[in-house]
């Protein structure tokens, strides 16, 4: 299935988008999106026998603003330098053990909302990614097998960093990864029965027209049921959490002087293999 939350921020409705690309209401099946409706069979079954009658409200697609498909998260996990290509053109070594980071969740916004370039930034990247939407609370997993069965969902992120902020002004990553809009999410929730391999899901993204971002999550250093096994060992997630799980090569960090940083003005777009697409136009916060 593919999941949706549609509306004004703040106010967004559960909506799901069917197998001919209608968008059906599902707000009188369910109060939202969230964790809660992650972990909850009998509300997934309601969902899908909804789906598979084909008599939900047709919601009006135009002009309808498309919100970050889950809503409530509690954390937002980070994984960097987890392909093989981008650690390749940062110059770092691959990492033995994933490199975990957080963003706050109100970082999140809608696939094509609007991203604030910070005040005084002078470095502000893209990052395509795939997220991994967690549905069941999970706390030291044991097996690659059991990572996957805490999984409900994946959807596009795009993980926006200042580089300055996150790399030349001391402490952690955190001032780089944690400014207002930096995680655009969406526009689908697609449950983990339609994506058979989380490992096989190509990632693109383009700045103005032009292709920057062209890898495969093949590349990663360690894959989606490793990160999820890797984390659940030092922190319990919990339903309606999110990993980002790192980007391919061709961030603008990567690339030759004068690095083609984003500015406002900027257009990005950006997909995932059967996960859609989003597109944010850049202005300054």
């Amino acid at each position: 299935m593919k999941l949706l939350r549609v509306g004004t921020a703040g106010a967004e409705r559960p909506a799901l988008l069917d197998a001919a690309g209608t968008l059906r209401d599902l707000s009188g099946v369910v109060a939202d999106i969230d964790g809660a409706v992650l972990a909850d069979a009998e509300a997934l079954g309601r969902i899908r026998a909804a789906a598979e009658a084909g008599d939900l409200p047709v919601l009006p697609a135009d002009g309808l603003r498309v919100g970050p498909p889950v809503g409530r998260i509690g954390k937002v996990v980070c994984i960097g330098l987890n392909y093989h290509d981008h650690a390749a053109e940062t110059g770092a070594e691959p990492p033995a053990e994933p490199v975990v980071f957080f963003k706050a969740a109100d970082t999140v916004v809608g696939p094509d909302d609007t991203v604030l370039v910070p005040r005084r930034s002078v470095k502000t990247d893209w990052e395509v990614e795939l997220a991994v939407v967690i549905g069941r609370t999970a706390r030291y997993l044991e097996s690659h097998e059991a990572a996957l069965a805490h999984v409900a969902g994946y959807a596009v992120a795009h993980d926006v960093s200042e580089r300055e902020f996150q790399i030349e002004r001391g402490g952690t990553w955190d001032k780089g990864k944690n400014c207002e809009t930096f995680n655009p999410l969406g526009p689908w929730l697609v449950t983990a029965d339609e994506v058979p391999d989380p490992q096989a899901l190509a990632l693109r993204l383009w700045v103005n027209g032009e292709l920057k971002q062209d890898g495969s999550t093949a590349d990663q250093i360690f894959p989606v049921a490793e990160v999820v096994r890797y984390v659940s060992q030092f922190m319990t997630l919990y339903p309606g959490d999110v990993i980002n799980t790192g980007t391919p090569a061709g961030v603008a960090m990567g690339q030759s002087e004068p690095k083609p940083y984003l500015r406002a003005g900027d257009v990005v777009e950006l997909e995932i293999e059967g996960l859609g697409r989003q597109r944010q136009e850049l202005k300054d916060a």
